[in-house]
């Protein structure tokens, strides 16, 4: 498992939503959550890019940060469930004003993304 060799930098906010969220899937992960898939493997199936050892890691991060609990059930194979924390249901509104204000620049930002990642592709040499 990682284990940080720096102490985190949490002078503003910026930085403690930083810290918590970063992460490739977390925003992605406490949306679906909240839509109502819970386990593993429905996560998984929601985000098919990211590989299950991710998504665990990014998941015990999101517990340890107390925005989701698991609940272990006590059954062959072992049942496990994701539920959002009180403290995590608070970042939905957050996370739906990001995703709304997404979708009203998706051309733009769609664009820009793309300009970059071919740029970044021609400025690479090939061996």
């Amino acid at each position: 498992m990682y284990e940080r060799k720096t102490t985190p930098n949490l002078n503003c906010g910026l930085d403690l939503i930083g810290e918590v969220l970063y992460g490739k899937w977390k925003i992605r992960l406490l949306w679906f959550i909240d839509q109502g898939y819970q386990r593993p493997s429905e996560l998984q199936r929601k985000i098919p890019d990211a590989s299950r050892r991710v998504l665990n890691i990014q998941l015990k991060e999101l517990e340890d940060h107390e925005l989701v609990t698991r609940k272990i059930y006590p059954v062959v194979p072992p049942k496990v469930e994701y539920s959002l924390t009180d403290f995590g249901k608070t970042l939905i509104p957050v996370i739906a004003t990001l995703g709304q204000w997404s979708d009203e620049h998706e051309e733009r930002l769609r664009n820009v993304i793309l300009r970059h990642v071919v740029s970044s592709d021609i400025d690479v040499p090939k061996s």
